[in-house]
Order: C-alpha cells, then sequence, then structure tokens
C-alpha cells in the first residue's frame, strides 16, 4: 500500500468512525444513562467486533453478496427492524435511579454482535475492502482493519464521554427522558441512507 492510499485509508476510518451512525448513538445514550466505566464493554465491542468484521469481508464475505445479491437485501431489513427495536428500547429506557439502573449497557458480546446488523459498519467495510485493498491480499485485509482498529476506539470513545458530559444535565427524569426520545429519533433517522438504497 502506497503512503498516499495508507493516509486516504486512515482518513476514510476517522471520518467514518466519528461522525454519527447507530453505535455512536448508542454509545452516547449509554455514557448518558449509565456512565463512561459501564459503558467500556459496549465500546470494546464495537471496537473489535468492527475489526474482526472487516477482516471477515476481505477474508471472502464480500463476494457472498456479489454472488447472492438478494443476501444483501435481506440484511438490510434484518438490519432496519433490529435498529427500529433498539430506538424503541433507548426511547422508553426508564430514567436512572439514585444509585442504581434500572436497565443495563450493551456487553462486549452483544456489541460486537451487533456489528453484523449494523447498516454502517456493512458500508464502512465493504467500502474499506474495496477501495483500500486493490490486490485483495491478506496482507492489505489486515493493514485496513488495524488502521480501523487503532483509529475506531478512540473516535468511538468521544461519543461515550459527550453522553457522560450531557448526564449532568439529565439528572431531571424530563430532560432524560426527551434525551432518550431524541436520541431514538437520531437512530431511526439513521436509517434514512439505507431505507432510500432499498
Amino acid at each position: 500500500m502506497t503512503y498516499d492510499l495508507f493516509l486516504a485509508l486512515a482518513l476514510f476510518a476517522l471520518v467514518s468512525s466519528i461522525t454519527p451512525g447507530p453505535n455512536n448513538l448508542m454509545l452516547m445514550a449509554s455514557g448518558a444513562n449509565f456512565g463512561f466505566r459501564r459503558t467500556l464493554p459496549h465500546m470494546l465491542g464495537i471496537g473489535l467486533g468492527f475489526t474482526f468484521m472487516v477482516l471477515m469481508v476481505g477474508a471472502g464475505l464480500a463476494q457472498v453478496f456479489d454472488a447472492v445479491p438478494y443476501s444483501y437485501a435481506g440484511l438490510k431489513i434484518v438490519s432496519v427492524a433490529y435498529l427500529l427495536w433498539l430506538a424503541w428500547k433507548i426511547a422508553h429506557a426508564a430514567p436512572i435511579q439514585t444509585g442504581e439502573s434500572n436497565g443495563r449497557p450493551f456487553s462486549f458480546l452483544q456489541a460486537a454482535a451487533f456489528q453484523w446488523v449494523n447498516p454502517k459498519a456493512w458500508a464502512m467495510a465493504l467500502t474499506a475492502i474495496s477501495a483500500y485493498t486493490p490486490d485483495h491480499s491478506i496482507g492489505a485485509t489486515l493493514l485496513v482493519a488495524l488502521v480501523f482498529g487503532a483509529i475506531n476506539l478512540p473516535s468511538i470513545s468521544t461519543w461515550t464521554v459527550l453522553g457522560q458530559q450531557m448526564a449532568r444535565l439529565l439528572t431531571n427524569p424530563r430532560r432524560l427522558t426527551a434525551f432518550n426520545w431524541t436520541m431514538a429519533a437520531m437512530l431511526v433517522a439513521s436509517l434514512y441512507p439505507v431505507l432510500r438504497a432499498v
């Protein structure tokens, strides 16, 4: 991989990792509702789960979608349904009681598994592999995955910190409910590009 291509890959990883999407909106809501420490497994699940996903896409999963085009449409339908369910859960999250929370943040495995139904994650992985591994070699695929792994975790952590900082404003149950509904609406809005492409 040339130096220019590497820089382009790093910029793509940064922009696609730090911009709003299902992962970042859920992390912001989790940071506000549960704090940074309790959201850490969720962040690690996203970072490592997505890195693994990039490796699998590079190892040949992208060819499955080329060979069976309707499988991608099926994935989109499942993804949209799951994200709508998650938006409903966020909107109806119970306010945090003093000292304890009725809900639980995503676990490491839940967050890692979520990457496989996250439309933005699929778009990022497929674009990264097709654009930045022109020879489709294992070495190039590994480099793409490592770049995303190194850039993704610090990028998504900023959303958790932002949510955690907002928690100071969300001590009133009415404001927390409004925040959770706003996050749910933004999660649904993030599906617009997916729905438009169906």
